[in-house]
């Protein structure tokens, strides 16, 4: 079940989030850190209702956030369709136990749904360019990266952005 996630979901969240680093680490994958994420964008994330997350026998496994706010960051990208009516997916986690079961694929089913349900032009997002996984599952999906970025907090390699239109 995907439902809104909560401020009390936050601590669950922020243990899912930690694993998913820490796995990614062993893969010489340096995409989060101590710093990111961290438990301030997901009190944003719930307090804006744009926190969701996956609940299997009551148990959370993962979540993602859809969001309506485009980052200053994503704001050189050439994108396929203007910048005005648009969802942004960040922190999408599973937690390295669970992974490898469909659930991510849950979750982007889940927002990409609530983006034509609601009339979005397009589904926006990025991820790490050292991350080939996570690239290739994108791309998968039908999403066209468009040109990088940097979060220098957290990696000196740029973050792909990536556009699904609907």
């Amino acid at each position: 079940m995907i439902r809104k996630g909560t401020l009390s979901d936050i601590d669950n969240i922020l243990e899912i989030t930690k694993a998913c680093a820490a796995f990614m680490i062993t893969k010489n994958i340096f995409q989060w850190n101590e710093f990111y994420p961290n438990k301030t964008p997901f009190i944003n994330d719930a307090n804006s209702d744009e926190l969701y997350v996956l609940e299997v026998d009551d148990k959370i496994l993962g979540c993602i956030t859809v969001s309506t706010f485009m980052d200053e960051e994503y704001i050189p990208i050439s994108w396929l369709t203007s910048n005005k009516n648009n969802i942004y997916i960040h922190r999408l986690a599973i937690h390295p136990n669970q992974q490898g079961q469909g659930y991510a694929q849950k979750l982007m089913q889940f927002a990409e749904n609530y983006a034509r349900e609601n009339k979005f032009q397009s589904v926006r997002l990025d991820t790490f360019s050292q991350n080939k996984r996570n690239q290739k599952f994108y791309e998968l999906r039908g999403y066209k990266k468009l040109g990088d970025i940097y979060f220098p907090k957290q990696s000196e390699h740029p973050f792909h952005c990536y556009e699904l239109v609907l």
